[in-house]
């Protein structure tokens, strides 16, 4: 029998058909419960973290600068605006979009961010532009040699109020506080070298200790010490509602609101499927380069040499471009890797954990970007989702599929069990376009792979 499965797609619904037998574990962040979300927030406001209380924050400020996300990230920025604007709207306040390397927001995209208080708020906000030279300040540089280099709006400013939300992220370990400094209102070669160290492997998901972009980030925070900064985070649930929220101290309102993070989006499965449809919702579909974060935590419920299918409208496209460029240079994910090795620049990151993936699995993806583009940069595309399913299905037989609704954010991690497997198979991983990665049965694995510089590991 077959079952109808809905998976979001931009603001629609699609639906695709089934076999019960083929269908696998349905994975969502974890059902939290709600309480009313403007008392959770008016609660962090009155008693913040190593902070005075907003109000008290408030009192002695001669000018606020807010920090607020931009549309690719669920932040219910409208929502925190509107409890605290009678609180603040005879202040001298300016708001900057922490943009980061992303371009400014449309007319649509402020509408979003702002809601029923943009055309009262608009003269006074502005984009952040991490290229805009002129617009930067050194502060100093961090440990690892990252330069400071940051918007003067926010070193000009008596005082600073943050409002982001918090989120896994897949290499600063979780999204949220010294996120909005950096990369949020850095220029665009302090991210660059911020990013490079997403290379290193201790750089993923839910990991902040020995994680050393995060611990750069914090470091860079330690350039403005001297500056008054009240930061509001939020946590969603599934529905993106308001679960919690914690305010004060920059890392520690951070730290408090990770635990509650943690409990929305770090997801138990029962085990890894070889085929993971991974979703990337609205409004994190509004390009590749941010659905790329649904590909990496796909990886987590993904057998070795299985079939990752990304669904995702890319609304605007691939967005930054330079991992595409460098990925559809190559002929193989291992010249990627050793063309990054030579050299980095800003998008290279987003490449290098593509070509990862691509070395041991499979990469489709439903999207509406152009088979080429997809084709040059090792994914396989499909036009619908149903004739994507059916293909995994025959290549891979009666297996189940794991469907994860929202890959963006939902961290996938097996449930802990006692088990004894005994060696079954060895796996080598290669490529070569438009060759997928193979399989091996121990007993047929050529002994000129197994002594070559192919990538072997062996299921236990």
């Amino acid at each position: 029998m077959k079952l109808r499965v809905g998976i979001p797609y931009g603001r629609e619904t699609i639906n695709v058909h089934v076999e019960e037998r083929n269908i696998g574990e349905t994975v969502f962040p974890n059902d939290v419960k709600i309480g009313d979300e403007e008392q959770i927030i008016e609660q962090a406001l009155a008693d913040p973290i190593s902070s005075s209380n907003f109000d008290e924050f408030l009192n002695d400020a001669k000018d606020i600068l807010f920090l607020v996300n931009d549309a690719t990230r669920p932040t219910p920025t409208a929502k925190v605006l509107k409890i605290i604007y009678p609180k603040i709207k005879d202040k001298n306040t300016k708001f900057l979009i922490a943009t980061g390397m992303h371009r400014a927001p449309t007319e649509e995209e402020y509408l979003e961010i702002f809601g029923e208080l943009y055309e009262t708020l608009k003269d006074r906000i502005s984009a952040h532009d991490s290229k805009k030279d002129e617009d930067m300040v050194h502060l100093g540089t961090s440990k690892n040699g990252t330069e400071m280099y940051v918007n003067k709006m926010a070193v000009e400013a008596h005082k600073i109020v943050i409002i982001g939300s918090v989120e896994p992220h897949y290499f600063a370990g979780y999204t949220g506080g010294r996120k909005s400094f950096l990369p949020g209102i850095a220029a665009y070669r302090t991210i660059e070298q911020n990013h490079k160290l997403a290379l290193k492997a201790s750089a993923k998901a839910l990991s902040l200790q020995g994680n050393p972009v995060h611990e750069d980030m914090e470091d860079a925070i330690l350039t403005i010490k001297e500056k008054e900064v009240f930061s509001i985070m939020t946590v969603l649930d599934r529905n993106e509602r308001i679960y919690a929220a914690t305010a004060g101290d920059i890392t520690e309102s951070l730290e408090a609101a990770i635990e509650r993070a943690h409990q929305v989006f770090s997801v138990e499965i029962k085990e890894k499927a070889d085929i993971v449809v991974a979703v990337a919702p609205y409004p994190m579909d509004i390009d590749l380069y941010q659905s790329q974060k649904a590909l990496d935590n796909g990886k987590f419920a993904l057998n070795d040499n299985g079939i990752l299918i990304l669904v995702s409208k890319c609304r605007m496209g691939v967005g930054s471009d330079t991992f595409i460029k460098l990925l559809s240079s190559c002929h193989s994910p291992q010249e990627t890797l050793d063309k990054i090795d030579k050299e980095f620049k800003l998008g290279y990151h987003k490449a290098a954990k593509m070509a990862e993936i691509a070395r041991w699995a499979q990469m489709w993806a439903v999207t509406s970007l152009e088979d080429k583009l997809l084709e040059s940069i090792f994914i396989r595309p499909f036009h619908t989702l149903q004739e994507a399913i059916d293909a995994a299905i025959v290549e891979k037989g009666e297996e189940r599929i794991l469907f994860l609704m929202n890959a963006s954010l939902t961290v996938p991690k097996v449930r802990k069990r006692l088990v004894y497997r005994p060696k079954k198979f060895i796996y080598a991983s290669r490529w070569e376009k438009g060759i997928p990665a193979t399989r091996y049965k121990a007993a047929e694995l050529p002994k000129e792979i197994e002594e070559s510089v192919y990538h072997m590991y062996t299921e236990m």
